[in-house]
């Protein structure tokens, strides 16, 4: 067995690919209502069209869903339209009447696994903070951020980092979620509390990738549940 097989299996271990995309833009950051981030969980052509409308939150809370996702090529061998963390994204913007801002890079990822694995190792080593299409959203409207992605070698894509470098999440409730092919939250709740100083983190929910669809009652409840508290 080569080292590079044996390190892809590594990665494999360590969390599942997800959603990409590209296109900057200049213009000031928009969130989405939580009514179009449940229609993007489907492929665009059966997506009803979404009304562009603010949404209450649970309990009053001002709830901000951002994440990191992926489609294309995933283990095992499947193609996506629509990446994993989004379709969890959408679960949980849906329950809680949240915004979603999706974390969308410059520079799509590779869309062959195989190529995107290694791309993905490169960005760790390097300690590398892919640009980011849009601009950043004003965070500071928000109690309460979850924080979605990937595991990708054990930890968040670096593009996450990128996000993290640049709001300000002090002060905010904040909790993480994640997709993955065997390795749960992996190291992102400690990353972000290294990364973030002066925030209150609640415990994060992982579900695996290729399961999410069957998970969307474990992902409201648990949602639902961390809020009414």
């Amino acid at each position: 067995m080569s080292k590079l097989t044996m390190t892809r299996r590594a990665f494999v271990a360590a969390g599942s690919l997800l959603l990409a995309g590209c296109g900057a833009k200049e213009e000031p950051a928009q969130t989405q209502p939580a009514e179009e981030a449940a229609a993007e969980q489907k492929p665009a052509e059966d997506a009803p069209a979404a009304e562009a409308t603010s949404t209450g939150s649970a309990k009053d809370k001002r709830i901000l869903v951002a994440f990191y996702s992926r489609a294309d090529e995933n283990y095992p061998g499947e193609w996506l339209e629509v990446g994993h963390t989004k379709v969890m994204a959408g679960y949980i913007a849906e329950a809680l009447g949240a915004d979603t801002y999706e974390i969308v890079p410059v520079e799509p990822y590779p869309e062959g696994y195989d190529d995107c694995c290694d791309q993905a190792l490169e960005e760790q080593r390097n300690d590398a903070r892919p640009a980011i299409a849009e601009a950043l959203p004003d965070v500071s409207a928000y109690d309460v951020v979850f924080i979605g992605c990937p595991i990708w070698w054990g930890d968040e894509p670096m593009i996450v980092r990128t996000f993290l470098d640049g709001v300000d999440l002090s002060g905010k409730t904040i909790v993480p979620f994640t997709t993955h092919g065997g390795s749960g939250l992996g190291n992102v709740p400690a990353n972000l509390q290294a990364a973030i100083s002066g925030a209150q983190f609640l415990d994060g929910l992982a579900v695996t990738g290729t399961s999410v669809d069957d998970f969307h009652d474990e992902v409201v409840n648990w949602a639902t549940g961390l809020m009414s508290a």
